[in-house]
């Protein structure tokens, strides 16, 4: 299962964790992912997995039509 957005396409970001004594470790920034439900153009309903970013982007654009 891949942490991947369907829309928008974010995907886990890679880093390190930097010390105070310069010690780096590996970090995973996750993108922050929901299931939605969304309805087809057939009547189906359908999962897909969006950001959060994303999904707030999607509901400003539709409520100002």
């Amino acid at each position: 299962m891949a942490r991947r957005c369907d829309l928008s396409g974010k995907g886990v970001l890679s880093g390190n964790n930097v010390s105070h004594a310069n010690n780096k470790t590996k970090k995973r920034s996750l993108p922050n992912l929901r299931t939605v439900r969304i309805m087809t153009d057939d009547g189906t309903r359908i999962k897909i997995k969006v950001a959060a970013s994303t999904l707030r982007t999607y509901k400003r654009k539709i409520g100002s039509k």
